[in-house]
């Protein structure tokens, strides 16, 4: 792989129809056959593109994953990871830009790496920027090590609807104010482990019941109303400085002046409010163009990503039909509007390479301790309710996940005072659908006790799983977050009167 030459060299070296090729980046998968891999070498090598993305393979690929393809597990993913980086540099004339959505951390793609918190378990933390930021450099420096240049985060949409499917416990919190606070200290954190950032999915993806990957949602909001909400935490980050700009699939009316254009392909949302009004001078990102809300709308290969382009992207991501769409681009628009998309992405593709990561501040299994005694929510009860119980004989409920669990383990005994009751909850999904996977029966059995005994309950998961219950006529109610092995152990403590709560909800039940 050649060194990356200054924009100011290359902006004389590349054709322009290299420079177009420099604005996509289609779909690279970890675990892939040996044929699709050397399709996406030819298409490097034929098309020029200018970065990739990665995903865990085609099966876990959003717009595939809700079919229930079966997702094969791979251990040595992170490994074929860094062999695919080293082929397709080699493949390229001039060095790829290696993207990948690492929001909680690589294991969100990558087998047998580091998980961190959910955005919405660090939306619980009080008054610790530093904690966010110190996640936020974890997560670069573990992309950095890989060889990838870009995450493709912090999602910034204001967690303002329950039924959301796909957003919920990817964004941190309910509050604006608070949601930008928090993303700001997570970038800080990029910052400095070197790895590039985009904020996403503009104009806000919170408020939605529809998935985009598999519909267009429609936001119905005055823009007076979006300014204040969705729209809040965009416009204090570009101010801010961010790298890149990553616009979702979603119709907003109020700004794209249509019923049913997404954002995506919309001059009114991506060149008039981002570039213009917000003055984003930095790079703007489509979402994923396979998603079902844009890519069912084409038949003619390359219309979309050309009228993402129009629309003012500068780089098309999960482009499915490059070679076509460099062609309309070539075709279609001005030399001055490919001069200016490349200027932008070319600047980015040279700080990604530039930045080289500095020392982290904690060990991550230190951070991870610190992580979940912060964000430890008492929603309801006090300290002393929680005492007498575990100082009194009680019995023990789990719901949920069926295996045994440290919490479970560690304060089960042989207690049978049925008037006193210690529910343990581990939902087995994040996302509300079918009811973050918990069975009627289940629900029904706690409802029951939280109405007939003297009840505390600990969620190991969503918040947003206590609406199922009512929740409000417990004794207690504690929320956990995450089932990771130090939440549940910072959980018994908690139990046991030797931590206190310190975390707060980041959202509105």
């Amino acid at each position: 792989m050649s060194k990356i030459p200054p924009y100011n060299q290359a902006k004389g070296m590349l054709t322009l129809k290299e420079k177009v090729g420099q604005f996509f980046m289609p779909a690279a998968f970890i675990n892939d056959s040996e044929d699709e891999i050397q399709k996406i070498e030819n298409l490097i090598k034929n098309c020029g593109i200018g970065s990739v993305c990665f995903f865990h393979s085609r099966a876990s690929a959003a717009t595939n994953y809700e079919g229930k393809k079966e997702v094969i597990y791979n251990a040595k993913s992170l490994d074929k990871l860094r062999e695919l980086i080293a082929r397709y540099q080699a493949a390229s004339k001039y060095p790829l830009l290696i993207a990948i959505d690492a929001e909680w951390g690589l294991a969100m793609r990558v087998e047998q790496t580091p998980q961190y918190p959910y955005a919405l378990t660090l939306g619980a933390i009080k008054d610790n920027p530093e904690l966010i930021e110190a996640v936020g450099e974890h997560i670069g420096v573990d992309c950095k090590k890989a060889g990838i240049h870009w995450n493709l985060c912090p999602s910034v949409d204001i967690n303002n609807n329950p039924d959301n499917p796909v957003i919920g416990y990817r964004s941190f919190g309910d509050e604006p104010e608070e949601v930008y606070q928090r993303a700001k200290a997570f970038i800080n954190g990029m910052n400095k482990s070197g790895v590039l950032n985009s904020i996403k999915h503009f104009p806000g993806h919170g408020d939605t019941s529809v998935d985009s990957h598999l519909g267009l949602p429609r936001i119905d909001k005055s823009k007076e109303d979006l300014l204040k909400n969705e729209l809040f935490p965009f416009k204090q980050l570009i101010q801010y400085k961010v790298d890149s700009v990553m616009v979702g699939h979603l119709a907003v009316p109020a700004i794209s002046h249509s019923q049913t254009k997404s954002s995506t392909i919309s001059i009114p949302i991506v060149t008039d409010l981002i570039r213009k009004e917000f003055k984003h001078s930095g790079v703007i990102i489509t979402d994923a163009l396979n998603m079902h809300s844009v890519s069912k709308l084409y038949d003619t290969y390359g219309q979309l990503e050309w009228e993402a382009f129009e629309a003012g992207n500068d780089v098309l991501c999960f482009a499915e039909h490059t070679s076509e769409g460099i062609d309309l681009i070539l075709k279609n628009a001005t030399k001055k509007e490919i001069e200016n998309s490349f200027e932008r992405v070319w600047s980015l593709k040279e700080k990604g390479f530039k930045n080289s990561a500095k020392n982290i501040a904690y060990d991550y299994q230190d951070l991870m301790n610190i992580l979940a005694a912060k964000t430890l929510t008492m929603v309801k009860g006090k300290p002393e309710d929680i005492e007498k119980l575990h100082q009194s004989e009680f019995q023990f409920i789990q719901v949920g996940k069926k295996e045994r669990t440290i919490f479970g383990e560690s304060i089960k005994r042989d207690q049978k005072n049925k008037k006193n009751t210690i529910v343990a909850i581990f939902p087995p999904e994040m996302k509300p659908t079918n009811h973050f996977g918990l069975f009627g029966d289940d629900i029904k059995k706690v409802n029951d006790l939280i109405a007939s005994t003297n009840c505390i309950v600990y969620l190991f998961g969503n918040p947003y799983t206590l609406r199922l219950f009512n929740w409000e006529k417990a004794t207690a109610i504690v929320v956990v977050y995450q089932d990771f092995d130090m939440f549940q152990e910072n959980a018994v403590a908690h139990f046991y009167g030797r931590i206190r709560a310190e975390g707060h909800l980041p959202v509105t039940l």
